[in-house]
C-alpha cells in the first residue's frame, strides 16, 4: 500500500507527525479526528507524559523515603501536565495548519454549543427588548 493511499500513518509517520511534519493528503480525515475528535485532549496529554515515564519510574527506585520520591515525581509531573493543558489549543492549531486544514475547526464545536445555548435561551425567553 503506498503512502498516498493510506488513511492512517505508519509508526514512523506518526512520530514524524508528532514532531510537526505534515501527513499525506489521504490522511486528512485521520488528522481531523486526532485533533478535534473525541478524546483529543486525553491523547495529547498522554503523548506528552509518555516520554517522561522512564524518568518518573527511575525516580521511584531511588533509595530515599517515599515522600521524597513522590515529591520528585510530582515536581516534574504537575508542571508538565499543567503546561500541556494550557498549550493544547496552540498545539492543535499548529497540527491543523501544518496538515493543510482550517485552524478554526478547533473552535467550531464551542461555537455550535454557544449557538445551541442561545437558541435554547431564545426559545424560552424570546427576543424581548431589555428595559
Amino acid at each position: 500500500m503506498s503512502s498516498q493511499s493510506r488513511t492512517r500513518p505508519t509508526p514512523v509517520g506518526f512520530l514524524r507527525y508528532l514532531g510537526g511534519r505534515p501527513l499525506p493528503e489521504s490522511m486528512r480525515e485521520w488528522v481531523l479526528h486526532d485533533v478535534v475528535g473525541p478524546g483529543h485532549t486525553r491523547r495529547y496529554i498522554t503523548r506528552g507524559v509518555l516520554p517522561l515515564l522512564p524518568i518518573l519510574i527511575a525516580f521511584s527506585f531511588i533509595p530515599t523515603p517515599l515522600i521524597y520520591r513522590v515529591c520528585m515525581i510530582a515536581i516534574l509531573l504537575i508542571p508538565l501536565v499543567y503546561f500541556q493543558i494550557a498549550l493544547t489549543p496552540f498545539y492543535r492549531r499548529h497540527l491543523l495548519l501544518t496538515n493543510g486544514l482550517d485552524p478554526d475547526l478547533i473552535s467550531e464545536r464551542k461555537q455550535r454549543r454557544k449557538e445551541a445555548t442561545k437558541a435554547d435561551y431564545d426559545a424560552i425567553y424570546g427576543d424581548r427588548e431589555h428595559p
